[in-house]
């Protein structure tokens, strides 16, 4: 079992059931998800998802890994961790560049990449922000790249208060536009449904869990949330200096 393409999997289903990104085989998918297993099939599921996987291969190269589903890669995309930190502004302008730059206007790139040598990293959350909304990525043409899509796209985290079945509720900061920049408000309570998969999921009362398009994706240690705030902070504040 390949515990690091089961994580990618866990994060990248929430949008994939909605047409957003990766796979057209969703029921696939989902199959590995609930039976917790992984093959050459998951990973070509896993490999399909355009939006992910060339940051995951980046990641890896950089850090002098082989493979880009080792869970120390998949982790630092959509948590955060040390090997972000070996992914230097200038890889990561040559990434961009060769992805995106035909994809919008040149004044929108080199609005995007202007600052990323202020620290910035290829975390989920700089996609999102950044690249997500200058590019125009959703596979539905109709979709418009509003506050609440990226809030939800985001990875973000929040402390459940109840376990309801197959659902929990957390308590959750949105993401809000104030005064022209973008911040975090109030924690508030939303619905969201419990991950599939690696049997107890560890969602009781009082613990800090990840969310994706509100499906809990892991629980998180203290390390974990720390990580995930901090990329996700240093994506909010990449994107107001660019905004």
């Amino acid at each position: 079992m390949n515990d690091g393409l089961l994580r990618f999997a866990r994060y990248a289903f929430p949008p994939n059931r909605l047409g957003y990104c990766g796979t057209d085989d969703n029921a696939a998918l989902l199959g590995y998800l609930s039976e917790s297993r992984s093959d050459g099939g998951l990973l070509d599921l896993a490999r399909k998802f355009e939006g992910a996987y060339p940051y995951l291969r980046l990641i890896a190269a950089t850090n002098g890994l082989r493979d880009p589903f080792d869970d120390r890669v998949v982790q630092a995309y959509w948590i955060g961790n040390e090997l972000l930190e070996k992914v230097g502004a200038s890889a990561l302008y040559r990434s961009l560049k060769e992805r995106f730059k035909t994809r919008m206007d040149s004044s929108a790139f080199q609005w995007m990449t202007a600052g990323l040598a202020d620290g910035t990293t290829p975390h989920h959350n700089f996609h999102v922000l950044e690249v997500y909304r200058r590019a125009g990525l959703m596979r539905d043409d109709r979709a418009a790249v509003a506050l609440d899509r990226m809030d939800q796209c985001r990875i973000s985290w929040g402390r459940v208060t109840a376990v309801e079945g197959g659902e929990a509720i957390v308590e959750r900061s949105p993401l809000e536009l104030r005064d022209g920049k973008l911040g975090l408000g109030r924690p508030v309570p939303v619905r969201v449904t419990r991950r599939l998969g690696a049997g107890e999921d560890g969602v009781v009362p009082g613990r800090i869990v990840s969310i994706h398009w509100s499906w809990i994706c892991d629980a998180l240690d203290a390390r974990g949330l720390h990580r995930l705030q901090r990329e996700t902070f240093r994506a909010v504040h990449h994107t107001n200096a660019t905004l």
